[in-house]
């Protein structure tokens, strides 16, 4: 009797164990799902687009360089200044070597690289650390850190 109830105990154990890491690799999955949008808006030249993948709030940070902004209009007036600005272009994006790590059902640390082709041969590239929360309506980026040059 104690070793049908020991193994119960261990069979139930993989079973939670299971379960918890099938959600794990679900969110993983979400996760990639969004910064391959994100890339895929990128280079349609949609700003917006690519910023849907952010929380639309006032309280999303952004690092880059020696620069903290908040909020995710900032963030986009930034990247138009910068992408669509005159005498600017988006380029092609590329994301490569993502790591997604979650730190639990609603949370997940993300790194990676960007690689972007310019028209003219030039090829920004750059580090990148992301913050994901999930929301009832999907897992979007909190905060974003990009170091890139």
């Amino acid at each position: 009797m104690r070793d049908l109830i020991l193994l119960v105990g261990v069979i139930a154990a993989f079973a939670v164990s299971g379960s918890g890491q099938d959600r794990a690799d679900a969110g993983r999955a979400a996760i990639r799902k969004v910064i391959e949008d994100q890339q895929t808006a990128w280079n349609r030249q949609d700003l917006e687009g690519f910023m849907a993948g952010y929380w639309n709030s006032p309280e999303l940070t952004f690092f880059s360089g020696a620069r903290e902004s908040k909020g995710w209009q900032a963030a986009l007036d930034r990247y138009k200044r910068n992408y669509q600005g005159a005498g600017h272009e988006m380029g092609k994006l590329e994301f490569a070597n993502l790591r997604i790590e979650m730190l639990g059902p609603e949370a997940a640390f993300v790194r990676g690289e960007f690689h972007l082709t310019m028209s003219d041969g030039k090829t920004p590239h750059g580090l990148f650390t992301l913050v994901f929360r999930k929301f009832p309506e999907g897992w979007k980026i909190v905060h974003d850190h990009s170091a890139g040059e």
